[in-house]
């Protein structure tokens, strides 16, 4: 039998939120460089999971400035997190079974105070 599986295609783990504007459009603005770290495409679907407050929730991805830091919540999303809030941003694949056992994820672990990847 062939079926298809969800399984975790990228991560990035453990972000600092930097702004909430609820007055945008909808998303979460990222780091050009940690989406590009992450393998993260800009209008990719992505699960917030808040760490300080326990919300889970989706959006979608706009590109941020390169090297900023910036991690902001847009529209109703920046009423489920705080300024300051740790969050990880994780994507999902859907796979065939057998090549799922063999994919391996892009995780990224970027310095929580700055948001910019470790070097």
């Amino acid at each position: 039998m062939k079926f298809q599986i969800e399984v975790i295609k990228s991560k990035i783990h453990r972000v600092t939120v930097t702004q909430a504007d609820l007055n945008y459009v909808g998303s979460i603005t990222i780091d050009e460089a940690l989406l590009e770290a992450a393998n993260i495409i800009e209008g990719e679907k992505v699960q917030i999971m808040d760490i300080d407050n326990g919300e889970r929730f989706e959006t979608y991805v706009i590109k941020g400035p390169r090297e900023s830091g910036c991690i902001c919540l847009n529209g109703a999303a920046a009423r489920k997190v705080q300024v300051g809030d740790v969050v990880i941003i994780a994507s999902y694949a859907s796979m065939d079974f057998e090549e799922a056992k063999r994919f391996r994820p892009w995780i990224v672990f970027p310095d929580t105070a700055t948001n910019r990847l470790i070097k």
